[in-house]
């Protein structure tokens, strides 16, 4: 049963690559309107199920040995760093008021980065529903609170890449279905090897706390508007709190 959930899962995480297409038909000033307080959520919620979920799962059943899977998790926030520095480069554009200039490669390191990205997100959310239903329902509410705000900058890159709009929905999502690829990795692994889920949930919550601390948070800083700051406040108390009242 975990292993249907688990692709459920990753098809919708997937389909949330289509979240871009609204901005053909809100404008993207609406989206950027709204778009700070979709980061807000996503580090409440990236947080929240580490913090609530994935912690305790990885240190419920040891007998007070924390060196390990404490390593484990530090090992994650360093992936990630490793991972995003060697796709940093692909964000480097000129821009000139909003109009921005993306020479057409870019678009194509974008989805290359794009589909790691996504079937990282496919093995994380495999694993933990490896681990139980609850553990995996959390990791998936977070993992799509995060894609939203990304998906519609990825949509955004490569439309400024030159690629027509129905072009980039689809690469867009052809890129998403690698977290489909990531969850029938995991069942496989997981499925020959016990110790899987006890390195792989680690690493999740590692990775987890560097996109939400060093990726998202400083993207709430840019927020100067004393009322924003406010909202963007309360809106990771919102995504904390759908991480409280999911069972683990």
């Amino acid at each position: 049963m975990e292993v249907y959930y688990a692709f459920l899962s990753a098809i919708i995480v997937s389909l949330v690559s289509f979240v871009g297409a609204l901005t053909l038909f809100f404008g993207s000033k609406r989206f950027k309107n709204i778009i700070f307080v979709l980061i807000g959520l996503a580090v409440g919620t990236l947080f929240g199920d580490v913090l609530i979920h994935l912690i305790p799962e990885i240190f419920s059943e040891l007998d007070g040995e924390a060196i390990l899977p404490s390593i484990l998790i530090m090992t994650g926030i360093l992936v990630f760093f490793v991972l995003e520095k060697f796709f940093h480069w692909h964000h480097a554009h000129t821009c000139e008021g909003d109009e921005c200039t993306l020479p057409r490669p870019v678009g194509y390191i974008n989805i290359v980065s794009e589909s790691v990205h996504n079937l990282l997100d496919g093995i994380l959310i495999g694993a933990s529903y490896l681990v139980s239903i609850p553990i995996g329902v959390a990791t998936t509410v977070a993992v799509i609170f995060h894609e939203i705000p990304q998906e519609i900058s990825d949509f955004g890159v490569l439309i400024h890449a030159g690629f027509s709009r129905g072009r980039a929905l689809l690469v867009n999502f052809v890129s998403a279905l690698f977290a489909i690829l990531g969850v029938l990795i995991a069942v496989i692994v997981g499925a020959r090897s016990a110790e899987f889920v006890q390195i792989i949930l680690p690493l999740t919550a590692g990775g987890f706390l560097y996109l939400a601390g060093s990726d998202l948070v400083p993207e709430l800083h840019r927020e100067q508007s004393v009322k924003r700051s406010i909202m963007q406040f309360f809106a990771i108390l919102v995504g904390f709190t759908i991480m409280i009242f999911i069972p683990g």
